[in-house]
């Protein structure tokens, strides 16, 4: 990758990042989101405990595929942060390793998915707007706790083919082709979440029929858009 080319992706890792606090999908230094550059291996996430208003891009953090920090002189922009990458690195590095589609992860524990994951349940697929982006329920993996591949480990059993999926008892995760579609499936999560949490106090909520779900998913990734 030139350096100009993974100076953009530090400029979309960092925009995510900072869209966090600002879409309301985490508070103080929770969360984090990371971008990988498929052709060097190098992933950019973001630096433990580090306040998202003083968050600059050349802050990010840069490691290897096995979550190892990167000198400068390995980095096509020649910027490597002296700061400790988040705690969740070790996440975000194995679920690159083990599905070479990924190139983007976001990590939230917004307030309506992270209920639904505080009760361990998965949110159906109950509105077109879910059918749309996530073809599916979004799946609630078992709790596991967070050593060492367990929570990767959890995601690549439990999800299905949408972008998204919750961990009981912890948050959320996204993951797609680049760090702004990620990014756009935690907004998602969060706002379908708000909308069932919702119509379920005016009653039961029931998933629409599969076929249907087909139908809308199939429309929005073939024809949706300025594809």
């Amino acid at each position: 990758m030139s350096e100009a080319r993974f100076a953009a992706l530090r400029r979309e890792v960092h925009r995510a990042n900072v869209t966090l606090p600002k879409a309301g999908l985490v508070t103080m230094h929770s969360g984090n989101a990371s971008g990988l550059d498929r052709e060097t291996g190098l992933v950019l996430i973001k630096p433990s405990g580090v306040d998202y208003d003083t968050l600059t891009p050349e802050a990010l953090c840069v490691v290897d595929l096995t979550g190892a920090p990167v000198p400068a002189s390995a980095v096509p922009d020649r910027i490597a942060s002296p700061l400790r990458p988040s705690v969740d690195t070790i996440h975000h590095v194995l679920l690159y390793g083990k599905d070479p589609k990924l190139g983007g992860i976001v990590h939230t524990h917004s307030n309506y998915a992270t209920a639904f994951a505080a009760a361990g349940l998965p949110i159906p697929c109950a509105l077109t707007a879910m059918a749309d982006e996530f073809g599916a329920e979004v799946p609630c993996a078992p709790y596991t706790d967070n050593e060492g591949d367990h929570i990767a480990e959890a995601i690549l059993k439990h999800r299905n083919q949408g972008p998204a999926i919750l961990l009981a008892r912890h948050g959320v995760f996204t993951f797609d082709a680049t760090p702004a579609q990620a990014l756009k499936a935690a907004v998602m999560v969060e706002d379908v979440a708000k909308t069932l949490w919702l119509a379920r106090s005016l009653g039961p909520v029931a998933a629409m029929p599969t076929d249907e779900i087909a139908k809308w998913w199939t429309r929005y990734h073939t024809t949706y858009g300025q594809k």
